[in-house]
C-alpha cells in the first residue's frame, strides 16, 4: 500500500532510513498516549534507522477535544513547532480544552497571539481532515494504527513484539 508521504506530512528521520513508520493517532486517545512513549523509546534506540510520520486521526465521537488538539498541532506547525506541540499534547492528554491548548503554545515558546489568530483556520482544519481521510482509505479502523514500510502492523505494539519486529526488518 502506498501511503503517499509528502512534504505536507510531519516527518522525523531520513528519507533513506530502512524503516518507515506511519502512525495514525488521536491526541486524546489513551492508547495513543501509551504508543507515544513506546515510539519515543524506539526512536531514541533506533532513530537513525527509522523515518517516522505522524498523521492525525481524531476520533471525535469518542473524544471531545481530539479535533481541536489535532488542529492545535497543525497550527503549531506554521511556527515550526509541530513536534513540540505533538509531545506536549500527548504528555497532557487529560487537559486538551482550548485554554490549555493556548497555554501549551506559550510553554513551547510560540507566538501566542499568532497561534490564537491562526487556530481554526481552514488550512489547518483541512490538513486534519486530509490525514483522517487518508487513514480511512488506508484501512485505519482505530487508534493508534501503524503502517510499517507500507503495510499495516497487525502485531501487538504494546509489548516487546513491536521493537523486536522492527529490529527483524534490519537483518
Amino acid at each position: 500500500m502506498n501511503l503517499h508521504v509528502t512534504n505536507k506530512d510531519h516527518i522525523l528521520g531520513s528519507a533513506d532510513a530502512p524503516i518507515e513508520i506511519v502512525e495514525y493517532a488521536d491526541f486524546q486517545c489513551s492508547y495513543c498516549g501509551k504508543a507515544f512513549y513506546i515510539m519515543k523509546d524506539i526512536l531514541k534506540e533506533q532513530g537513525d534507522k527509522i523515518r517516522f510520520i505522524f498523521r492525525n486521526y481524531p476520533l471525535d465521537e469518542l473524544h471531545q477535544y481530539a479535533v481541536h488538539a489535532a488542529v492545535a498541532a497543525e497550527t503549531a506547525s506554521a511556527q515550526d513547532k509541530f513536534w513540540e506541540m505533538h509531545d506536549i499534547l500527548f504528555e497532557n492528554q487529560k487537559e486538551l480544552d482550548d485554554a490549555h491548548l493556548i497555554e501549551y503554545a506559550r510553554l513551547i515558546d510560540m507566538d501566542v497571539k499568532k497561534f490564537k489568530e491562526d487556530f481554526g483556520q481552514e488550512r489547518f482544519v483541512r490538513k486534519v481532515q486530509e490525514d483522517y481521510d487518508s487513514g480511512n482509505k488506508a484501512g485505519v479502523e482505530g487508534t493508534p494504527t501503524f503502517f510499517i514500510n507500507g503495510k499495516i502492523y497487525e502485531g501487538n505494539w504494546m509489548t516487546n513484539e513491536f521493537p523486536e519486529y522492527l529490529k527483524s526488518l534490519l537483518k
